[in-house]
C-alpha cells in the first residue's frame, strides 16, 4: 500500500504516571446496585493486552500503565495535545525513576482527553511508580493510505499498520477482526467529541446479546469492526459505514458504558471489508502475546 508516511511528523509528547482516579466513592451499576470498585489510572499489574476484558472486578480498568499531564486547570491543553498526538504502538520510554530508559508502547487511549494507555513488560511495571515521566515518539497523526481515500486512518503508528495483515483491492480496504459490533450497542463517546483521541464503549447491559455475538471472549488489543458507524467527523451512525477500533479497557457497569475501542480505520462510504481472524489483536502484531 502506498502511504504518506515520509511526510508525517515525528514529535515528542510527554506525561506521569496517573494515580488512581476515583470522582465518587459510590459507582452505581446500571441495574442500581451501588458498588465500590477499582477504575482507570496507576500502575495495574495483572491487567494486560491479550487478557479477556470482561469479568473484573473493576470498571473501565486500563491495562497497564495509565498516563497523563498530571496537574490542575493548566494542564488541559497539554493533556489534550498527549492524547491527540500519541498513536497506538508508539514507543514509550520511562526518563525518571528506577524503570529510567525501559521502553514500552502505547496500546489504547481513553476518554475524550485523558489517559493514553502504555504496555510495559512485568519486569519493567515493578520498577515504575507513579509520576514517573514516560516520554513518547508520536508519530502516525495524519497518516493515510494514498489509494484508498475514502478509507480515514487514526490513531495508529506507520510501523503498526505494516503488521497488520490489511489487503488492499482495488478501493476496498480488507482488515482482520475477532468480531462485528451491531451499532445498537454502542454507547458512550457517540457525537460530537473527534474519534482522533479517546475511545468509544461498547455497551454490555443486554448480557444476552453480547453472548449471542461471542463478545464476551473480546480481548484487550483486539481489532473489532463497527458495523453503520461513521468517525469521519466525530462518532455517528450511518448505514453502511464501517468502522475499526481496538479494544483498550474493560467492562464498565455504568449504563451506556462497557469495553472501550480506539478507532484506527473509519469508512463513511463502506470501503472497508472486516474479515474474522481470531488473532487479531496489536499485541500479536507487536509479538507480545
Amino acid at each position: 500500500m502506498q502511504t504518506n508516511v515520509h511526510r508525517l511528523v515525528k514529535l515528542s509528547v510527554q506525561g506521569q504516571i496517573s494515580p488512581p482516579l476515583k470522582r465518587n466513592q459510590y459507582t452505581v451499576q446500571h441495574q442500581g446496585q451501588p458498588m465500590i470498585l477499582p477504575g482507570v489510572g496507576g500502575i495495574t499489574y495483572n491487567v494486560k493486552i491479550g487478557d479477556p476484558v470482561m469479568g473484573w472486578v473493576g470498571d473501565h480498568v486500563e491495562p497497564g500503565v495509565s498516563v497523563k499531564v498530571t496537574g490542575k486547570q493548566d494542564k488541559l491543553l497539554e493533556n489534550a495535545g498527549l492524547n491527540f498526538l500519541t498513536c497506538i504502538g508508539n514507543q514509550a520510554r520511562v526518563i525518571s525513576g528506577d524503570a529510567k530508559g525501559e521502553t514500552g508502547f502505547v496500546t489504547g487511549k481513553h476518554g475524550g482527553i485523558e489517559h493514553v494507555l502504555v504496555y510495559f513488560q512485568e519486569d519493567v511495571l515493578e520498577k515504575l511508580a507513579i509520576e514517573d515521566k514516560i516520554l513518547f515518539k508520536s508519530y502516525g497523526l495524519g497518516l493515510e493510505i494514498l489509494d484508498v481515500p475514502s478509507v480515514k486512518v487514526m490513531n495508529m503508528d506507520p510501523e503498526l499498520l505494516s503488521k497488520i495483515p490489511v489487503e488492499q483491492k482495488n478501493d476496498i480496504l480488507q482488515v482482520p477482526v475477532t468480531a462485528t459490533i451491531p451499532p445498537e450497542l454502542m454507547g458512550s463517546g457517540l457525537g460530537a467529541l473527534s474519534a482522533y483521541s479517546g475511545d468509544y464503549d461498547l455497551t454490555t447491559a443486554d448480557r444476552d446479546l453480547i453472548c449471542e455475538l461471542g463478545l464476551e471472549e473480546l480481548r484487550f488489543g483486539d481489532l473489532v469492526a463497527l458495523k453503520d458507524t461513521d468517525h469521519s467527523y466525530g462518532r455517528c451512525f450511518r448505514r453502511g459505514a464501517v468502522t475499526i477500533g481496538v479494544v483498550v479497557h474493560s467492562d464498565c457497569v455504568v449504563a451506556g458504558h462497557g469495553p472501550g475501542i480506539t478507532t484506527i480505520f473509519t469508512s463513511a462510504e463502506g470501503k472497508i471489508k472486516p474479515f474474522e481472524d481470531k488473532n487479531a489483536n496489536i499485541g500479536k502484531y507487536l509479538g507480545v502475546i
